[in-house]
C-alpha cells in the first residue's frame, strides 16, 4: 500500500474512513490513529496495527458535543460547562455510552471517551464524515506518541492509506481526561489542560 500525505484536503481519507479504512490524523495533543468510531471491524483495525491490548478502550473524536448526542445517553450539565470552556481543546470526557458504540471501542465498559480536537483540518475530517472517529495515539502500542506526520509515516509508512499532515502538534501531550460519570469528577489522566482550570469552571473539586 502507498501511503498519501494530505496537506490541504481531507476528503480523500473521509472518504476511506467512510469505507472501514484508516486515516492518521493531527490534534493539538498529538497524532492519532483513526477508524469510524460506530464500526466495529474498521475499529478492529487499529487494535491490529498498533498491538493494542484489547482491553484498553479509544477514545472518540467529535466535532462537538451535539455531535455526541446520538451515541451518550445521561450527559450530565458538567460535559456542558466544560465543552463551552475547552473544547476544542486537550480534555477527553468519559461519558455513558449508547448501543450505537460498538464494544470494542470500550472494551466491553459502559462509558466511553471523547474528545472535540483543536486543529481545522481534524475537525474538517470529523464534519465531513459524520461520524465519531475512534482515535488512540498513531503509535505501536507502548511506543513514543508522535508529533509529527513524518514520524507517523516512519512507523505506518505502506500499512495505512492516508497520513493528514496538519504540521507540528502544538500542546504535544495527550489530552487531560476527567470522568462525569462520578460525582465529584475525577481525572483519570493528568494531560495538557491543568486540573485547577478544571475546578475554577466547574466551581468544584476534582478527585485524581
Amino acid at each position: 500500500m502507498r501511503t498519501i500525505v494530505l496537506r490541504k484536503t481531507v476528503d480523500p481519507a473521509a472518504a476511506a474512513l467512510l469505507k472501514g479504512g484508516l486515516a492518521a490524523v493531527p490534534t493539538e495533543t498529538v497524532y492519532g490513529l483513526s477508524a469510524n468510531g460506530l464500526d466495529a471491524a474498521a475499529v478492529e483495525k487499529i487494535y491490529a496495527l498498533k498491538g493494542r491490548p484489547p482491553e484498553k478502550p479509544v477514545s472518540l473524536l467529535v466535532s462537538g458535543l451535539d455531535a455526541a448526542a446520538s451515541f451518550c445517553r445521561n450527559v450530565p450539565p458538567e460535559a456542558g460547562i466544560l465543552a463551552d470552556a475547552f473544547w476544542p481543546g486537550p480534555l477527553t470526557m468519559i461519558l455513558e455510552k449508547s448501543d450505537l458504540v460498538p464494544d470494542i471501542v470500550t472494551a466491553g465498559g459502559a462509558t466511553v471517551g471523547i474528545r472535540c480536537p483543536d486543529h481545522p483540518l481534524t475537525l474538517e475530517l470529523l464534519r465531513a464524515c459524520g461520524v465519531p472517529l475512534a482515535t488512540p495515539s498513531a503509535n505501536l502500542s507502548g511506543g513514543p506518541s508522535p508529533k509529527t506526520a513524518e514520524e507517523v509515516l516512519a512507523v505506518f509508512r505502506g500499512k495505512i492509506p492516508y497520513v493528514i499532515d496538519g504540521g507540528p502538534c502544538a500542546v504535544g501531550t495527550e489530552s487531560t481526561i476527567v470522568d462525569l460519570t462520578v460525582s465529584p469528577p475525577r481525572i483519570l489522566r493528568q494531560g495538557g489542560l491543568p486540573r485547577r482550570a478544571i475546578e475554577e469552571v466547574l466551581g468544584t473539586e476534582v478527585r485524581t
